[in-house]
């Protein structure tokens, strides 16, 4: 086998393309997460203790001296990124929730009784006729 037919076959499969789809889903969803954080809840939480905006909260570890820039130990940024996982991880949970409960209901339902063999059934029926007699 060639490398190149090695690779296509790689590629290809189910589960690398199915992964791959997964990767742009969540890159997506995290950048909506991120808005939803920034834009949305931040800034009423900031109006509540103040007038504050998170991302500019920083505590100064040394000041710019010419063209040298501050260095900032920026907290607020820390906190928009710790909501920003806890939203993630929880609409994460619930979607592995609701997909383990569906699975569940799969497995609950009961099988189908197995039908015998339509050979058993004649013979069950000429034994029942013969008993009769």
């Amino acid at each position: 086998m060639s490398l190149i037919t090695e690779f296509k076959e790689f590629a290809v499969k189910g589960n690398m393309v199915d992964m791959a789809v997964g990767i742009i889903i969540g890159t997506a969803f995290g950048k909506i997460i991120s808005s939803l954080v920034n834009d949305v809840v931040m800034p009423p939480l900031g109006l509540l203790i103040g007038g504050v905006d998170f991302s500019d909260l920083a505590v100064t570890l040394k000041a710019a001296e010419g063209e040298t820039e501050a260095v900032l130990l920026r907290y607020g940024m820390f906190i928009n990124n710790l909501l920003d996982f806890l939203i993630i991880a929880l609409a994460i949970f619930m979607v592995i929730k609701a997909i383990n409960r569906m699975k569940r209901k799969e497995e609950a339902k009961p099988a189908e009784p197995a039908t015998a063999p339509k050979e058993q059934i004649l013979l069950e029926e000429i034994r029942d006729l013969l008993k009769k007699q």
